[in-house]
């Protein structure tokens, strides 16, 4: 399913360990790690403090290739009652349509109360995600046209198998299906750290719930 590009759809399973590198808000940053190769697959940032790159506008976040090359930009829209973001692809230009938009369902509580967040983009598939980010335990379910379901992706703790030590909430490993676009996996990620990262802060363990048309 290239979403991003058909580069990012590995035949094969594909994991990455995502590390939060910034601890300062939700989004402000992450690295992710090929578990084949050890080296960054993507980066992301955000620009919202006025520092630069060229990726994205103050108050986006930018998702990077290991090179830096823009893969997707997201934003939150203002105004916007139920809090509402979108995602674009590559460095969004003015005028740009989104390529995926998400919200909250509803404007009372957070995640930890039920909060439904929908990504829109076209009736060609579905996808939601299923379980907590705050545990940094949930799945990416895609409904297939015949009803069936697949997941595509799913985030999970980090074990150090060594030590036998489940690691901290700031590092977690990212599976995506066989098929799946890494990169809007990624994308993903930065949708619901935007969402429920201070939950997580908080120990929330709330569900979450996305749903998803892909152009």
């Amino acid at each position: 399913m290239a979403i991003v590009a058909e580069e990012y759809c590995d035949l094969k399973e594909r994991l990455l360990t995502v590390r939060k590198t910034s601890h300062f808000s939700p989004g402000d940053g992450f690295a992710a790690y090929d578990h084949r190769t050890g080296g960054l697959a993507f980066r992301a940032d955000t620009y919202g403090r006025g520092h630069g790159g060229g990726a994205a506008s103050p108050g986006e976040l930018a998702l990077l290739g290991p090179a830096g090359e823009p893969l997707l930009t997201v934003r939150r829209r203002r105004p916007s009652l139920h809090q509402r973001w979108e995602g674009f692809l590559g460095a969004r230009a003015d005028g740009q349509k989104p390529l995926f938009s998400a919200r909250r369902s509803s404007i009372l509580g957070g995640a930890g109360r039920g909060a439904v967040v929908e990504l829109a983009a076209s009736a060609a598939s579905e996808l939601r995600v299923d379980g907590s980010f705050a545990r940094r335990c949930c799945r990416v379910v895609a409904k297939g046209a015949d009803g069936e379901e697949t997941v595509v992706a799913e985030i999970r703790r980090k074990v150090d198998a060594g030590a036998r030590v489940v690691m901290g909430r700031d590092v977690f490993v990212l599976r995506v299906g066989p098929g799946f676009d890494a990169a809007f996996a990624m994308g993903i990620v930065l949708v619901l750290d935007q969402i429920a990262g201070h939950e997580a802060d908080d120990g929330d363990a709330g569900e979450d719930a996305l749903h998803a048309r892909i152009r």
